[in-house]
């Protein structure tokens, strides 16, 4: 798996945020192999400010980091993160979000296109957070991205894959685009889905961080990962309405 030319070992992605300690969102990295790890700007300060030592933890993950713009509402905001965070993390990277809806937390369908124009331009390789929309995304992909990062459900809400259907059509109408399940997954068996149906990655946090025991949750989210592209590989057979039996009938004895 490769995004933007550079090979990620593992299709898990983890959220940095609500761990209970420091120590807990270590070993959840560590059992979950996770490759590529989100940070928010916000929470975040170079030098020897408040948010130092959290910077060196991450950085004693030993993976990929992908900074995020998480919070913001408008382009401009969304921009100055962005260009924030490049210089604090080093990365051209980022994880673009502008949300649109308080309640949902929805992108801005409008100000997430725009944002990302902008970004590009500028030398960022986006990762833009979006919804399952097969138009929006091909604004996304015009407006230079090379990954798309759909939400499974809204942020948080641990609801899994809600709109199947959208998401199998948008992996279906753009095959070779890198796409990550992002938001929204509350068990191992729904990444496992998002696998199963040919995404690239998932993301998540809420439901690693959020469950009683951090550490495991996230090795049975590698696990799915790992299972749902499996399957996928394996060329799956197709559901059918009549029932086959699976063991032979020919040669069977029949008693009169």
């Amino acid at each position: 798996m490769r995004f933007y030319g550079t090979e990620i070992a593992s299709r898990l992605m983890l959220g940095t945020a609500q761990y209970p300690s420091p120590a807990v969102l270590a070993e959840a990295f560590r059992r979950s192999g996770a490759g590529i790890a989100t940070v928010s700007v916000r929470r975040e300060a170079g030098g020897e400010k408040a948010g130092a030592a959290f910077w060196d933890l991450v950085r004693e993950l030993g993976v990929s980091l992908l900074p995020n713009t998480a919070g913001c509402h408008s382009v401009r905001e969304a921009v100055t993160t962005a260009q924030m965070a490049r210089e604090l993390f080093g990365t051209s990277w980022i994880k673009l979000e502008v949300i649109g809806h308080t309640d949902t937390l929805q992108p801005d369908p409008f100000a997430l296109v725009e944002a990302a124009r902008i970004l590009t331009e500028e030398g960022f390789q986006v990762f833009p957070y979006t919804t399952e929309d097969v138009v929006l995304a091909d604004r996304l992909l015009n407006a230079g991205c090379e990954v798309l990062m759909p939400w499974g459900a809204p942020i948080g809400t641990g609801l899994g894959l809600t709109n199947i259907y959208g998401l199998r059509t948008l992996r279906a109408q753009f095959p070779d685009v890198p796409m990550v399940v992002d938001a929204g997954l509350g068990l191992p068996s729904q990444a496992a889905m998002a696998m199963e149906m040919g995404y690239d990655a998932v993301l998540l946090n809420t439901a690693v961080a959020k469950a009683g025991d951090p550490a495991a949750m996230a090795e049975g989210f590698a696990r799915a990962v790992e299972a749902g592209r499996l399957a996928f590989e394996a060329d799956p057979m197709e559901p059918r309405d009549m029932a086959a039996p699976s063991t032979p009938v020919i040669g069977k004895a029949f008693l009169s």
